[in-house]
């Protein structure tokens, strides 16, 4: 069984963290690149409607669907009607709920949040580096999917298992916005967003920024504050909704 140990938890969280930051770093050495996000302007023919970053992520999924990266619960896909996987997928005991983990996913509001995280994060204009900017954006945004979601999954799991009683009654009233009240450690939350800084920081302060772009570490931390932390906390409240089915 996955470890259920919040401290645990925390730990595996705190990880993900460089790799959402070394991601966001390697985006921004392209510039914004709007064509790359147009509809109909991808260069494949017959595509009309998709731009190049929705063209890519989708065939990312798809070959993450047939490897059964989707089998994992915290690893939620952006696409619908994703082949199934081609290979039979043994995963330990998660310890979590037999919930629909769909209903947890936040992944429409991660990929806006970090569509608009773009233009902060990049320089404006156009590079042409199309092919290069929809890559790194796949894998920032799978990156930040999967943090977001092991910590509804497995954070929500295991205050549930601190507290089944006080979390139950709420999850009886279906009392969403309590639920958020009792799972908010503001205490936690600003020591997250310190840490972040101080990675960004740190992680910069050997680039030769003649030639490499820096990114201003607020950016990041603000992507936390308003994205990351409320997006997880979302998903926790919808796996308690559905803990006691």
């Amino acid at each position: 069984m996955a470890s259920l140990d919040l401290a645990a938890i925390a730990g595996t969280l705190e990880g993900l963290e460089e790799t959402i930051l070394y991601k966001l770093i390697d985006r921004a050495q392209f510039r914004r690149n709007p064509r790359a996000y147009a509809p109909g302007e991808s260069g494949f023919t017959g595509e009309a409607e998709a731009s190049l970053f929705e063209l890519r992520l989708l065939q990312q999924e798809r070959m993450d669907a047939e490897f059964g990266r989707f089998e994992v619960p915290e690893e939620r896909p952006f696409n619908r009607d994703l082949p199934p996987s081609r290979r039979a997928v043994v995963l330990p005991d998660s310890g979590l709920a037999a919930v629909d983990f769909e209903r947890v996913s936040r992944c429409a509001e991660i990929r806006g949040r970090y569509l608009a995280l773009l233009p902060t994060l990049c320089a404006e204009g156009d590079d042409g580096q199309y092919g290069s900017s929809v890559e790194h954006d796949v894998y920032a945004l799978q990156a930040i999917a999967r943090r977001v979601h092991y910590g509804a999954l497995y954070v929500a799991e295991s205050k549930f298992r601190d507290d089944p009683v006080g979390y139950s009654g709420l999850i009886a009233a279906r009392d969403r916005d309590a639920l958020l009240e009792r799972l908010t450690r503001p205490e936690v939350e600003t020591a997250i967003l310190d840490r972040v800084r101080q990675k960004v920081e740190l992680a910069q302060q050997t680039v030769n920024a003649a030639l490499r772009r820096l990114i201003d570490p607020s950016t990041v931390v603000e992507f936390y504050r308003e994205g990351v932390i409320p997006l997880t906390k979302a998903g926790e409240v919808e796996y308690l909704l559905q803990r006691l089915s």
